[in-house]
């Protein structure tokens, strides 16, 4: 059977990236979320709900405190969540120092542990929001690092892909594709905000605004 793990927060972007997975015939996929000190739980709580939904073999959490350090609006409860600037060039208060090298180290020990050599992570350089580690010049660097540094890549010859498939692809076309796939929107959460609705505000919302916009199709937390 094909394996794969795939690091899910329960957004728009890493649900579309496990059924991505799943169409291009991985039998067996390993879900993957980090509660890493969160001012909210409303993301894994649709990590949780989307897992389910995919029926994916299993389901790991992992707690990583990265709320321990920074000045991260995302983690930290004294720094305010900014309006949103989708035309923003600068580094945004909202971005958790080397998350996605965090998460992805801790994918490729998952991955050396069960013998997975497919990675799978939702990022993308068209709506990046100004986080430097949603690249592709960082995506393929860490590549040649978990095969340098994991018996299964290293020792075994059984080289670790990391799978993004949205690097070069806008959200609308993201979300076009994750409807032919039958991905249930209305169980992702893409909010910085937790509260009952989605702010409409933040960098996030408005990226989500704009990509539902641009597909023509209507976001389904909005009907709620």
């Amino acid at each position: 059977m094909k394996k794969a793990i795939v690091l899910l927060s329960g957004g728009l972007d890493s649900s579309t990236a496990l059924y991505v997975a799943k169409n291009e015939g991985f039998d067996e996929v390993y879900a993957l979320t980090f509660e890493y000190g969160q001012k909210h739980d409303k993301e894994i709580e649709s990590a949780k709900a989307v897992a389910r939904a995919a029926g994916v073999k299993e389901h790991k959490f992992v707690r990583l405190l990265l709320n321990q350090w920074g000045d991260c609006s995302l983690t930290n409860p004294a720094v305010q969540i900014d309006k949103g600037n989708v035309n923003r060039t600068d580094i945004p208060a909202t971005y958790v120092p080397a998350r996605n090298m965090v998460f992805l180290s801790v994918a490729a020990s998952y991955a050396d542990a069960l013998e997975i050599s497919d990675l799978f992570i939702g990022v993308s350089e068209t709506d990046y929001s100004g986080y430097v580690d949603c690249r592709e010049s960082f995506i393929k660097a860490m590549e040649e690092a978990v095969n340098l540094g994991t018996v299964l890549g290293a020792e075994k010859k059984r080289r670790i892909t990391i799978h993004a498939p949205f690097l070069h692809m806008t959200k609308a076309d993201e979300i076009r594709l994750g409807i032919k796939l039958g991905v249930d929107f209305s169980l992702t959460w893409s909010c910085y905000r937790g509260e009952e609705r989605p702010c409409g505000t933040c960098d996030s919302c408005l990226l989500r605004a704009r990509a539902f916009a641009e597909a023509g199709i209507e976001d389904p937390l909005l009907k709620k």
